[in-house]
């Protein structure tokens, strides 16, 4: 049987973190998560996920800090980066110029709220790219 994707969550929102676990662990994908910026980095490190999704708007780091510290990281650059916001929604009550999101180099970009059904194609299109 070929081995599930590892999937890692990083957002601040403990309950879109656990919805967005149950819509993943449907499709058996195995999924952990972070709560912040820099325990977000120290997991990709420790378990080198096969997809990591990313908020933008967190405490510590935000989500274009840590896609660029992955980014600029040759070890984990491969690694591809969904990155899932409510960004748009949310420009008055964020220091984050827009424009840090253009020179973005993650894989794809959602807002939230997300369909379920959205974020899992999503998912599988960013996966079947690393070869699952």
């Amino acid at each position: 049987m070929a081995r599930q994707a590892r999937i890692l969550v990083v957002d601040d929102d403990p309950v879109f973190v656990q919805a967005t676990k149950v819509v993943l662990e449907s499709k058996n994908y195995q999924v952990s998560a972070a709560f912040d910026g820099d325990e977000g980095l120290q997991k990709v490190q420790d378990e080198r996920p096969d997809l990591i999704i990313l908020d933008v708007i967190m405490p510590t780091k935000d989500g274009f800090t840590v896609c660029e510290q992955l980014k600029g990281n040759p070890e984990l650059s491969k690694i591809p980066v969904l990155m899932l916001t409510a960004f748009a929604e949310k420009k008055g009550e964020t220091s984050i110029p827009v424009s840090a999101g253009l020179t973005l180099e993650a894989e794809d970009y959602i807002d939230k709220p997300v369909p379920p059904d959205e974020l899992l194609s999503r998912v599988e299109k960013m996966l079947k790219r690393v070869g699952f």
